[in-house]
């Protein structure tokens, strides 16, 4: 079912646009717009926030189209026919889904495109088929693999003291687990960039963070996010294994470079659910907004209905965080008050207090 509903905001027709505009809308972050002529409307479209908006085979003035995209636009062309294979075998990796420059013209961006213009069963059932042979390949990936969690927010940028936190994390997860992400921006990129250079001498880490500074964000240009991306790559030539799960749901995020292994699926509650499920040596959260709360009370629930030899620690990063700005650990304290999840749960201050407890020998959850 295509959904018209719900927290993303997709807009077909420009009578629509028009009358979301009249009704006030300005800032258009989350919106899709497909195959809206919006020739016409420069004054209205200077006038919004699209920092987050993606336009999917749209029409517009000259010149619009390069403006939209300096303001944090993602503005990509109709694509009719699936740009990836249903059938495949493997994982992808980094440069599959980067295999073109601009990245309006790469796999990635391709297969997004698809995604929110598709029409129909026949596409419906290229994405389903596509989810299934992806969580094949991810069951064999992480065969005889230990893998631990990180999730946090997107918003962290490269050269910030909590995405440099995030990288520190993933790098002392790293040496005794695979480290498992969004496979998104911020802290997601942080981590598995951490996790991907566990075995590296400390001071390549510094040298790629230091790198990865003078391009702090993916917005506005994706090209220049990634290629910066690739000369930190060039820094650890011999990567520990992590894994990316991100979602073409969130086409305006894109894939991080730095988990080896990158497990994409369209339909995002999937990705989400068997994100959690992977990781069976527990999970750090780090401070984030909306999807990180979702995520903390979704594990929650596998821990709390399960037996005492599947659960692993949950560990929340940010005393303060936590207990005032979004007091999750309150309610995550007193649910797990009594259950056999009760002592798996931790709050910390630091992330070496969150390493030191995730690394320590225990019993990892069985998958579930």
């Amino acid at each position: 079912m295509r959904s018209r509903r719900g927290r993303v905001v997709t807009v077909t027709t420009l009578a629509e646009f028009d009358r979301r505009r009249a009704d006030g809308a300005r800032r258009l972050q989350g919106w899709r717009l497909i195959g809206v002529d919006l020739s016409e409307r420069s004054d209205a479209l200077s006038d919004c926030d699209v920092s987050r908006t993606t336009f999917v085979g749209c029409a517009f003035a000259p010149g619009d189209l390069d403006r939209l995209v300096a303001r944090g636009a993602l503005v990509l062309p109709a694509i009719g026919t699936p740009p990836v294979d249903p059938q495949r075998t493997g994982l992808y990796a980094g440069d599959e889904l980067y295999d073109a420059v601009p990245y309006a013209d790469s796999l990635d961006a391709r297969a997004y495109a698809w995604a929110q213009s598709r029409d129909g069963q026949a596409d419906t059932l290229a994405q389903a088929l596509h989810d299934e042979a992806v969580d094949r390949a991810l069951a064999a990936w992480i065969r005889e693999r230990s893998l631990v969690g990180v999730m946090g927010g997107h918003a962290a940028d490269r050269g910030t003291p909590a995405y440099a936190e995030a990288a520190r994390l993933g790098a002392a997860l790293g040496t005794a687990h695979a480290v498992a992400t969004g496979g998104g921006p911020g802290a997601m990129e942080a981590a598995n960039l951490g996790g991907r250079m566990a075995a590296a001498p400390p001071e390549a880490l510094t040298e790629a963070l230091g790198r990865l500074a003078a391009v702090p964000s993916f917005r506005p240009s994706i090209d220049a996010w990634v290629a910066t991306a690739r000369e930190a790559l060039a820094l650890c030539p011999d990567p520990r294994p992590s894994l990316g799960v991100p979602t073409w749901h969130y086409g305006h995020e894109p894939p991080n470079l730095f988990a080896t292994a990158i497990a994409k699926y369209f339909r995002n509650a999937l990705r989400e659910a068997i994100l959690l499920q992977v990781c069976d040596a527990g999970i750090v959260f780090l401070p984030g907004a909306g999807g990180t709360v979702q995520e903390i009370f979704q594990d929650a629930c596998e821990n709390y209905y399960a037996t005492e030899q599947t659960i692993a620690p949950m560990v929340l990063v940010g005393r303060s965080y936590w207990t005032e700005e979004l007091p999750a650990w309150p309610l995550l304290s007193a649910l797990a008050q009594g259950r056999p999840m009760e002592a798996h749960v931790h709050l910390v201050d630091t992330v070496e207090e969150a390493a030191a407890i995730v690394t320590q020998p225990v019993r990892p959850r069985a998958p579930r």
